[in-house]
């Protein structure tokens, strides 16, 4: 079932007991398991309660143990609320913003945003096949007037967009040779078609795949089917977030934004994207601010 704003904070707002048991059906949905020996053996710590006792290995849980949501002192219904801003916004919420929507602190939404970014990360990926576009681009930083040459300040990301399937970007330490073919080689499948521009770098990438080349300095930008528009229009919308919502990213933060836009991107024709991003924030391990600040570092 398609949610909306309205809908959620109705249904929501205030009764921690109706979050729970909403997190219970995703995080349990063939009966609770105890999540530290995995057993099914459980009963009711108190009558009425959300705490369980795992009768075998006498663990005490609830329905958040383990997970992002562990001890958090912030209520669920502000944490459903923050899932459904960020998942629903085309351009991303700030941290900022949902200080003020929800009313809470700039350090508690700023965590509360990773964390949400943490569970939006896709570990294990399929390789991209079919037609796939590859770009690069530059975000963030200046650009050197003085030299009128690269841009300096600016992080180099890479991106793959599967036509008619998924959409991948991750930052790069260089957009040399060896890190975009590497990339490239890595994430799709030789039986694929690469479609790049002309950058010298993309070269080599004629020995593993059936490699076309859109030529941009001539003002070449479609030759048929031959075209990167699909990934380039991912990456202005993208840089549109930037500017529009988040005004500014750090190079070291980039890779959790990039993760959040790609789960947003390649959901964006999901009914229940809320609810999926809810059952990943289920299945993420608890994360303490230390360690998501010195991952960030």
């Amino acid at each position: 079932m398609e949610v909306n704003l309205i809908d959620l904070i109705e249904e929501y707002k205030g009764d921690e007991d109706k979050c729970r048991e909403y997190l219970e059906r995703y995080r349990w949905p063939d009966g609770k398991r105890c999540p530290r020996c995995g057993s099914d053996k459980t009963s009711r710590a108190m009558k009425n309660g959300h705490n369980y006792n795992c009768d075998k290995c006498h663990y005490q849980f609830t329905v958040t143990a383990g997970t992002i949501f562990h001890d958090t002192h912030l209520p669920l219904w502000k944490w459903f609320l923050a899932v459904y801003l960020m998942t629903e916004s085309k351009k991303g919420m700030s941290a900022n913003q949902i200080k003020r929507s929800l009313k809470i602190s700039y350090k508690t939404a700023w965590y509360l945003c990773h964390r949400i970014r943490e569970a939006m990360n896709e570990v294990h990926k399929e390789k991209l096949d079919g037609t796939v576009e590859v770009d690069e681009t530059y975000v963030g930083g200046k650009y050197d007037i003085r030299r009128k040459r690269a841009p300096y300040g600016k992080q180099p990301v890479i991106g793959l967009l599967q036509r008619g399937g998924q959409f991948e970007a991750k930052t790069i330490p260089t957009k040399g040779a060896r890190v975009l073919v590497g990339i490239v080689k890595d994430r799709v499948n030789e039986t694929a078609t690469v479609m790049t521009d002309e950058a010298p770098a993309y070269k080599k990438l004629d020995k593993t795949f059936n490699h076309e080349v859109i030529k941009h300095k001539i003002d070449e930008w479609a030759r048929g089917n031959v075209y990167t528009n699909g990934v380039e229009n991912a990456w202005s919308l993208f840089k549109r977030s930037i500017v529009g919502s988040y005004h500014q990213v750090s190079a070291k933060h980039l890779d959790s934004y990039l993760q959040e836009f790609e789960w947003r991107f390649n959901g964006r024709k999901n009914e229940h994207l809320f609810r999926d991003t809810l059952t990943r924030l289920l299945n993420t391990p608890q994360m303490e601010f230390k360690e998501l600040v010195a991952k960030s570092a």
